[in-house]
Formats: structure tokens, C-alpha cells, sequence
């Protein structure tokens, strides 16, 4: 699976270069996305402006793998969600469960105003 890797300061973007995210990418996927809880900055954001398609099995995995990142204070931001992959998402009723922004910009302030909600509840 191809991804573009960007490392800001406060968190990764992952761009999965891919048209389609089928059910086989989905153990690769996560197995990238998992290995960033381990780092000292794990906050992602997964930009699907390339994605076209995304397969149910690998929609779901995604969801579970935001989830996960928030048991983990982390922050796990989607952005710039193609109307292929959010028609599955709203279909499989995960839409309203993630956290999606239009932009990288967007998704950036979402991670700057988790990590003071984190501060300020004391989670970090």
C-alpha cells in the first residue's frame, strides 16, 4: 500500500496514495496507523483526498482504529473525505461516529484544541 508520510510538529499526516481501500490493505493500514500510539507525537491525521472507494471491512476498521486513539488520548483526525468513501461511512452509520474535517488546516485545529481539552482535564 502507498503511503505519503508528512511530519509536522504536532502531528502525522498519512495520505494513502490509493484510488481504492480495499478489505486487503486493511491489515497494513492498521498495522501503520497502530505503530504511531507508540511515538511521542501520535496525533494522526489521515487525509483520504485521493480515496475514491473504500471497502466496508476497511471503513470499519478505520473507525475502529480512531477509537482506539482516543482510549489513547491521542488525537485521530480524518480529512478531506471523498463522497465515495462518506456515502459508505453514512451507510454503514460510522459518519456521525468519526471525527472528519474538510480540510488539513481544519484537522489541525481540531488536534490543537484536543490536546488543551486533554491539558485542561488532565489526560495527557
Amino acid at each position: 500500500m502507498n503511503v505519503k508520510i508528512d511530519t509536522k510538529e504536532k502531528f502525522t499526516v498519512l495520505t494513502p496514495i490509493e484510488s481504492n481501500l480495499s478489505a486487503i490493505m486493511t491489515e497494513e493500514l492498521e498495522y501503520m496507523i497502530s505503530d504511531f500510539l507508540q511515538k511521542p507525537i501520535p496525533h494522526i491525521v489521515l487525509n483520504l483526498h485521493k480515496v475514491e472507494t473504500i471497502d466496508e471491512v476497511c471503513a470499519d476498521r478505520i473507525a475502529t482504529l480512531q477509537q482506539k486513539f482516543y482510549e489513547n488520548n491521542a488525537s485521530f483526525i480524518i480529512c478531506e473525505l471523498q463522497s465515495g468513501p462518506e456515502s459508505m461511512l453514512d451507510k454503514m452509520e460510522l459518519l456521525e461516529l468519526l471525527n472528519i474535517t474538510p480540510t488539513e488546516s481544519e484537522a489541525w485545529d481540531i488536534i490543537q484544541m484536543e490536546e488543551i481539552e486533554r491539558e485542561l482535564t488532565g489526560e495527557e
